[in-house]
């Protein structure tokens, strides 16, 4: 293929070629006239005089021979490692006493399926949900989130007082009839959107059915107001989510559950969580749970209309919302 500085397209080595061929100009008169290398008005001459105009296109780069190729065997070897184990290069190269960088040109050249396009277990494709507007699927979940004791955790104190607050906290429950640390969790719930990654969150105090239900009402709203009209709900099977509670706050609105232990079909807000946990829960070190939940607001603003989404092309969630007000702030 041409690079944007070559002298010649395939239309100019035409003209250069037939000038020299048909017209019968001199090769340096020729090289003159288009600014280029008398050797190169030969090699075009030639190849017209051979094949015509189609002697004009781009030819591969591609050697006709690589005695330095990984041998057939190896490759074979490669291959087999990464079907019947599931393994990256470097796992496969320690094994065979390959590099890595070996490993990885031979499974590219024989377009064998990246790892995090498997399913581990059965080694086939995963099949990905694709949602074509917004409200098409929304998927709903919870993440337990360890409140932080005042003055800081172990991660600012270190583990050796870290653990003191913890066998403090228990023996505090135990005295109050509690079975868990007095501390206690956040429950957080999340509502997002599968088409434009749009999410709405909640810290709350628990999981019931009257909690989930009373979030959803509120999520719901939310999209509402943001011009989404959800038609499909996603959930785990939670206790929370199969409640005749959570029935009714849905209505009308188709609910859909995953197959028992397959978290993956749920992984957008799965991933989502994961995001939430390296860009803001642990992002940091704080030194005590309402500064953290004071931040928590300002972090799922910058999410939904200002932080790049790699799904998304780099751009944020807002921008796949038509007319979402906000957007721009």
């Amino acid at each position: 293929m041409s690079h944007r500085n070559a002298p010649l397209s395939e239309l100019g080595r035409l003209r250069l070629a037939r000038c020299v061929v048909e017209d019968g100009w001199p090769l340096r008169r020729a090289a003159e006239r288009f600014q280029v290398a008398v050797s190169t008005a030969a090699r075009w001459a030639s190849r017209y005089r051979a094949f015509g105009e189609a002697g004009m296109a781009d030819r591969s780069s591609r050697p006709h021979h690589s005695p330095n190729r990984t041998p057939t065997r190896t490759e074979r070897r490669i291959i087999g490692v990464r079907v019947t184990r599931r393994w990256g290069p470097a796992r496969i190269g320690y094994l065979l006493g390959i590099h890595p960088s070996t490993v990885h040109r031979v499974l590219t050249r024989y377009r064998l399926a990246k790892l995090r396009w498997l399913d581990r277990p059965t080694g086939r494709v995963v099949r990905r949900m694709h949602s074509e507007h917004c409200g098409d699927l929304v998927h709903v979940d919870v993440k337990k989130l360890g409140k932080i004791p005042a003055g800081g955790g172990w991660r600012m104190l270190g583990r050796s007082v870290g653990q003191r607050h913890s066998q403090a906290d228990k023996s505090s429950g135990k005295r109050n009839g509690y079975r868990n640390p007095v501390r206690g969790y956040h429950f957080l719930h999340t509502a997002l959107d599968a088409h434009s990654r749009l999410a709405y969150s909640e810290l709350l105090a628990d999981e019931r059915k009257d909690t989930a239900a009373g979030f959803w009402l509120r999520a719901n709203a939310w999209f509402a107001e943001s011009g989404i009209t959800v038609r499909k709900v996603l959930t785990d099977n939670g206790s929370c989510y199969r409640s005749h509670a959570f029935a009714d706050a849905l209505g009308h609105i188709e609910h859909r559950r995953t197959r028992p232990y397959r978290p993956q079909t749920n992984g957008k807000v799965e991933r989502f969580h994961r995001t939430l946990a390296d860009e803001w829960a642990y992002a940091r070190l704080y030194r005590s749970d309402a500064e953290r939940c004071q931040e928590f607001t300002t972090w799922l603003h910058t999410y939904n209309f200002h932080r790049g989404h790699t799904a998304l092309g780099g751009q944020p969630p807002a921008t796949r919302v038509p007319n979402l007000s906000g957007q721009y702030t």
